[in-house]
């Protein structure tokens, strides 16, 4: 049973999306703050309050929809971070892969399968118009939107928090995939330390997802035991110049290694067997599944239960037919091939002569045949 359900939770992972980080997720190297000129792709821009949205003559409808809440989306940032970040953030949008990498700044190319990219220090966002009409076109914007938010604040981030933080934000953290895969770093000791993920990433597709599961699953942790005012104090000290270290101590009145192992020794409690068979979000999400089985059973019962049912009405008629045949053949007369009359015995000498007298003294009567 163990196994089946590990072997679900994996199955349900998604392959490799957009929104796994912005300029550094992917591994582009974001281009030298240079001036440039706007891409002649470029057919309108609708301003809002705090972004400029650019779009191609083919995503003007997009570009529309997404300025009438994109200031919500900022909005809800601040909430969490504590703080706005300055100026106006750039979003560009095309229709259509050709269009997107057209989009983009010079020496910065998306990767191939990336559908939206973060040029943190530009403060730009590129998207693909189309991916933002998918379920996790939402989601997407806004984990490239909280690579700006950390660029623009200012400071250095370690790539872990860079990527919890935008997962954070997002609500990331609470995906089954990232359960998934804390899990699975669980059960075979593959967490990593997270002084090995400040600077580089892992290049398996499979230790990347524990990589970014336990960045969102660490940042949450510190959010929730130290509050937002703590990691308010943090980005603001950051953003001042300190080192992250250091300012981490101030924040939170303890060490990124304090820390650490505290989030560590949590972990087999927190994604162990007992929370996998009792965790509700797994229970909803096992659900359809469970139906789906159920109805296939349900319908091979009836199934075998129909032939059954068949099988016992076929017996019950030949048994009936057969019931028919004897009773017929009980109430039918024998068949009868003529009528047997028995032969008359001869006369006596005395009944001869009886019927002699009879006769002479009435000669009508009939005399009997012989034969």
């Amino acid at each position: 049973m163990r196994l089946l359900l590990l072997m679900f939770l994996l199955l349900l992972a998604p392959r490799a999306s957009a929104q796994e980080g912005s300029v550094s997720a992917h591994g582009v190297g974001e281009p030298a703050l240079l001036p440039t000129s706007r891409p002649e792709q470029v057919a309108g821009e609708i301003a809002t309050p705090r972004f400029r949205l650019l779009y191609t003559q083919a995503s003007e409808g997009t570009a529309r929809a997404l300025s009438e809440n994109i200031e919500a989306v900022r909005e809800s940032f601040v909430k969490v971070l504590g703080r706005d970040w300055p100026g106006t953030t750039e979003i560009r949008i095309g229709l259509g892969r050709e269009e997107y990498e057209a989009l983009a700044l010079p020496g910065g190319q998306p990767p191939g399968w990336a559908v939206a990219l973060a040029y943190p220090t530009h403060g730009i966002i590129l998207l693909e118009a189309r991916s933002l009409n998918t379920p996790e076109g939402p989601v997407t914007l806004r984990h490239e939107l909280a690579h700006v938010a950390l660029g623009q604040i200012g400071g250095t981030w370690p790539r872990w928090f860079q990527e919890g933080m935008a997962q954070h934000l997002t609500g990331e953290r609470i995906a089954l995939t990232h359960y998934a895969a804390i899990f699975r770093a669980v059960a075979q000791q593959r967490v990593f330390e997270f002084e090995d993920l400040a600077q580089g990433w892992p290049d398996m597709r499979s230790d990347v997802e524990i990589a970014y599961a336990q960045s969102a699953d660490f940042v949450a942790y510190l959010a929730s035991v130290h509050g937002a005012q703590s990691m308010s104090h943090l980005l603001n000290a950051v953003a001042a110049g300190e080192p992250f270290e250091k300012a981490f101590g101030k924040a939170f009145h303890s060490s990124l290694t304090v820390e650490e192992n505290a989030w560590r020794g949590g972990l087999a409690t927190r994604f162990g067997w007992l929370p996998l068979t009792t965790s509700m979000q797994l229970a909803w999400m096992v659900a359809p599944a469970l139906c789906v089985v159920a109805y296939l059973r349900r319908r091979q019962q009836q199934a075998a239960r129909l032939e059954a049912m068949s099988q016992e009405e076929a017996a019950e008629d030949a048994e009936m037919e057969r019931l028919a045949a004897e009773a017929a053949l009980q109430q039918q007369p024998p068949a009868q091939e003529g009528i047997l009359v028995p032969w008359p015995a001869p006369l006596s000498e005395e009944q001869r002569e009886a019927m002699d007298e009879e006769e002479a003294r009435d000669p009508s009567l009939p005399k009997p045949t012989l034969h």
